[in-house]
């Protein structure tokens, strides 16, 4: 009730019943509202808001209007928390800017809150902020708890910082995820339809993926003769009903979650790792595109959708097909001689697909670093590089995911990637400038990019300027309206090929198969695309938890660091233990992407903030 009486009082809407008339005579009494004839206002030295907390700062939120939201110190809430209704004084500021700090809490819910004690005092292990409360001290340094915001009373004893296994648990809930140990749901019930499917169990599909794989979405078998490529992808939408508990769960989690320590799954492991999953020898339901290539013009000349059954007939890594493809094929039997003889032409031609599509797109390349473990401990890094394996599947991949697209006309759903705006591309020159490589705006955006690249690779900082490149991008999201991909190059793209681990794919089976969109589908389309985003953050969470632990170990270690932010003098490592992010305490504006020894002098288990000195 309280909130509604602000907001009418913002919106000047005078009319009270008796009981909220009552309520409003205690903040008559207390000069924060203030009453003429029959008006009320709130006095100009106070502001209240709805307190939203962030990772540095806080936001006290207007009632009616977001512009005249108000950002708050972290040290100046006054035991507030997330959703809050408080009342917050302004302070006087010579630079103008409009202050404040939080005097009471006007109505808040209890709530739970994950801390760390330090020093007899509970800090919050999300936004470090600390809480003065006398119950920390019959607690050690280190321990983790979750209690209430109100009066701090212990809800769950966790653990303590010390002990590596913690690392996940701490991820998880402060991503809002630990629900997926909790909440399972079995697969729905299914009746066979074999009869109803075209029968490919004949032809020698393959599936390549990473050798740790558990899921195997996809699947691609090659008809030379014809030029024809078939890409099958797991039938997921046959097996998980629209709107079961199974389709309500999958849709919560929106994709899989791939930590270092474990996978996620978004679906049960009966589907994700057997049923739907294209396992090597078995009978498997697909969705298969059927795709006649015009190798002249480097086009899709025809396709057609439609469910079969396959059968995987043999599963290769990465690794073994990158050998392969170098003319090195290891002892092999007939059948793979079978499937090698359609993947080494079938490479040629999608290396020529390849060269045609980053006419109009872009190769960036980047490298994804993955983290080994050992007893929770970060053990060592692997670094995944797009090898020739990975860029024929990859091609293959593209080629369905853009039918797929076009099949469902303008209203879907679309991997979106919007063109970076002048100010971006700007900004983007002056600092390739700054690194000492000259370039300068092109007729059009796709020119400048091309010509950064072809000036960063003479300077011998390809790598570093395509990372430049990459933050001066928007970020791809999913969208019901196509509005085409800018990064790939693609007039209309949409996710297809990993329904067992994406949601987005799922839904776009559904509307392939039935011609129908979802009723709220911009709903999906919004939270699937903010899930994307929050499930990275977990994952960057988790494995800044094990850097830094590394790091602690290694107190006075010394690492090769590049310089990757000048503002906050920040640098990542780039041998021994790649990736690792430090802070340099003796930065004096040495030049970005420069490299430097350093010393590591502290890490902060809860913070994950490691500090380096150069040397």
């Amino acid at each position: 009730m309280l909130k509604e009486i602000f907001i009418k009082i913002e919106k000047e809407i005078f009319e009270f019943q008796n009981s909220e008339l009552e309520i409003l005579e205690k903040y008559i009494k207390d000069k924060i509202v203030i009453k003429n004839d029959n008006r009320y206002e709130i006095n100009s030295k106070y502001k209240i808001g709805i307190l939203k907390i962030e990772k540095n700062f806080a936001i006290l939120e207007d009632l009616t209007n977001p512009i005249k939201n108000i950002k708050l110190e972290l040290d100046s809430l006054n035991g507030a928390f997330n959703n809050d209704l408080v009342l917050a004084k302004r302070i006087f500021n010579p630079r103008s800017k409009i202050k404040a700090k939080i005097e009471k809490v006007l109505d808040g819910k209890k709530a739970e809150i994950l801390v760390y004690v330090k020093d007899k005092t509970f800090i919050t292990l999300k936004e470090n902020i600390f809480l003065n409360s006398s119950k920390a001290f019959k607690y050690k340094d280190s321990d983790v708890l979750i209690v209430d915001n109100k009066e701090f009373e212990e809800i769950e004893f966790i653990g303590n910082l010390n002990d590596a296994k913690i690392d996940e648990f701490i991820s998880l809930y402060l991503h809002e995820e630990l629900y997926r140990d909790k909440q399972r749901v079995e697969a729905d019930d299914f009746i066979e339809d074999i009869e109803q499917r075209v029968d490919l169990r004949e032809l020698p599909f393959c599936t390549i993926d990473p050798n740790s794989a558990k899921d195997h979405d996809d699947a691609i078998y090659f008809d030379e003769k014809n030029s024809t490529l078939f890409v099958a992808i797991a039938d997921v939408s046959y097996f998980v009903k629209e709107g079961s508990p199974l389709d309500n769960l999958a849709f919560k989690k929106s994709s899989t979650i791939y930590l270092p320590s474990r996978t996620l799954p978004m679906l049960p492991a009966t589907l994700s790792e057997n049923l739907c999953s294209l396992k090597e020898g078995e009978d498997r339901y697909a969705y298969v595109f059927k795709l006649k290539l015009d190798l002249k013009k480097l086009r899709v000349e025809k396709s057609e959708l439609f469910t079969a059954i396959i059968k995987n007939h043999r599963n290769f890594s990465y690794g073994r097909i990158d050998r392969v493809l170098e003319g090195k094929f290891d002892q092999y039997n007939s059948l793979e001689k079978e499937i090698f003889d359609y993947l080494l032409p079938l490479y040629k031609i999608t290396k020529k697909f390849r060269t045609d599509r980053l006419k109009i797109g872009y190769d960036f390349r980047t490298v994804e670093n993955r983290l080994k473990l050992k007893n929770y401990l970060l053990d060592s890094i692997e670094v995944e590089n797009s090898t020739p394996s990975h860029q024929l599947i990859e091609e293959c991949m593209l080629l369905a995911n853009i039918e797929a697209s076009k099949k469902v006309g303008n209203l879907g759903i679309f991997r979106i990637h919007e063109e970076p705006n002048f100010k971006a591309l700007s900004k983007l020159v002056d600092d390739v400038n700054i690194l000492g490589v000259k370039v300068k705006l092109q007729e059009n955006v796709h020119k400048t990019i091309t010509h950064i690249q072809e000036e960063s690779s003479r300077a011998l900082i390809r790598d570093e300027v395509d990372e430049l490149i990459i933050q001066s991008l928007t970020q791809a999201k999913y969208s019901s309206k196509n509005l085409g991909h800018f990064g790939l190059g693609f007039k209309s793209y949409s996710h297809f090929t990993s329904p067992i681990r994406r949601y987005s794919d799922l839904v776009l089976h559904r509307i392939l198969k039935t011609k129908k969109l979802p009723k709220n589908i911009d709903d999906i389309c919004t939270h699937i695309s903010e899930q994307e985003r929050k499930i990275d953050k977990l994952v960057w969470d988790f494995e800044d938890r094990k850097y830094a632990r590394w790091a602690y170990d290694n107190i006075d270690s010394e690492i090769k660091v590049k310089i990757v932010d000048t503002e906050r003098a920040k640098a990542v490592c780039y041998d021994k233990i790649i990736g690792l992010k430090v802070v340099l305490e003796n930065y004096k504006g040495q030049k970005l992407f420069s490299k430097h020894k350093v010393k590591i002098v502290s890490s902060d288990l809860a913070t994950k903030l490691i500090v380096a000195k150069i040397l």
